[in-house]
């Protein structure tokens, strides 16, 4: 994974930077929006999930992810163009349709994010891993993947090796994500789950936001439409659990003198930026301030933005940077993650 240079080194603007800018990320945005088109005319053409068959040519094409003159572009579709595509999902969605979840929904996603949690510091402790290496970890699984990860490392006590296990969860959590973005559908369509209780399967497991959504819409508007809430519902929770995090080991932080936040790790917000436009979004719609012609150019925008994002995520996917990621973060993850999908499973079947 390529990491963000420090803000100190980025130069300030100047005329032309625009488009210098433009120039830097074309062929990586060029090369996601090929393969997008690629995927989008297979699925039209023959049928199937246009997100799968953007996530599979992605992969494929995953050694252009490492070239200089395309791994600038590739990292702004996997990152900004997913974002974008998200917070526009709001367009789609109203206030009724999140009421609609109901108090149940809340609390079996409550359930998930804070007994993962709780699970990675017992499991974490046996598999020789630190306190602060576990909440992380589980954190990471419990919330959103990456982001949650990189805002937990910022309020955790430094440690040796901080960044480089930072990342090593980045990068076990994100290849779980894709593997669960295609096998969790498989599983909701082998237990016949209605639309309402598929999104909350998928939304309330999945790591990554991308991957929710991928995972939802492989079956259908309605239950991608749901995952997204659910999911989003998640992050929103990320403001809770950094605040906690970072109560429960300040005596740790003060006790070393260090400050929070690790060098060559970029800070993350505590609510992403697209989260706000989302609601934003949401609270336009539900108002009736979206006309039905913008509504649908607004779909039809995100769809293609998250098109573009799986197929970026494919290419920066690396099975074998996830091989030197060390045993111990991925048996911890692999638990997180089984513990996650298996008791959001549970509840979902009792509640049919």
């Amino acid at each position: 994974m390529a990491s963000t240079p420090p803000s100190s080194a980025r130069p300030a603007w100047r005329p032309g930077s625009g488009a210098a800018c433009l120039a830097r990320l074309w062929p990586g945005f060029a090369l996601a929006a090929l393969l997008a088109m690629a995927a989008t005319f297979v699925a039209t053409v023959h049928g199937g999930p246009q997100l799968l068959y953007a996530l599979f040519f992605g992969i494929a094409m995953h050694h252009l992810s490492s070239d200089p003159r395309s791994q600038p572009g590739i990292d702004f579709c996997a990152r900004n163009v997913l974002r974008l595509g998200v917070a526009l999902l709001g367009a789609r969605i109203t206030a009724a349709q999140i009421a609609g979840l109901g108090w149940t929904t809340a609390a079996v996603v409550a359930l998930g994010v804070t007994s993962t949690i709780a699970l990675a510091v017992p499991v974490g402790r046996r598999l020789g891993l630190t306190g602060a290496q576990s909440v992380l970890s589980g954190g990471a699984v419990a919330i959103c993947g990456a982001s949650a990860a990189l805002a937990i490392s910022a309020v955790l006590p430094r440690e040796k090796d901080s960044d480089r296990f930072t990342l090593m969860v980045v990068v076990t959590v994100t290849v779980m994500s894709t593997i669960a973005m295609v096998a969790y559908p498989l599983v909701a369509r082998l237990l016949h789950l209605p639309p309402g209780l598929a999104g909350l399967f998928l939304g309330g497991t999945i790591h990554d936001v991308a991957q929710v959504v991928g995972a939802g819409y492989m079956l259908n508007h309605e239950t991608g439409d749901i995952a997204t809430v659910v999911k989003l519902f998640r992050v929103a929770l990320l403001t809770v659990v950094v605040i906690v995090v970072s109560a429960a080991f300040k005596r740790a932080k003060q006790g070393n003198g260090e400050v929070a936040g690790g060098a060559g790790l970029a800070r993350e917000p505590l609510v992403p930026w697209f989260l706000w436009v989302f609601m934003a979004m949401v609270a336009v719609n539900s108002l009736g301030l979206l006309v039905a012609p913008a509504q649908q150019t607004l779909s039809a925008v995100s769809r293609g933005c998250l098109v573009i994002a799986i197929a970026a995520l494919g290419m920066k996917t690396s099975f074998a940077a996830l091989a030197k990621a060390g045993w111990q973060p991925m048996v911890l993850i692999v638990a997180e993650t089984v513990w996650l999908a298996g008791l959001v499973l549970g509840c979902v079947v009792m509640m049919r």
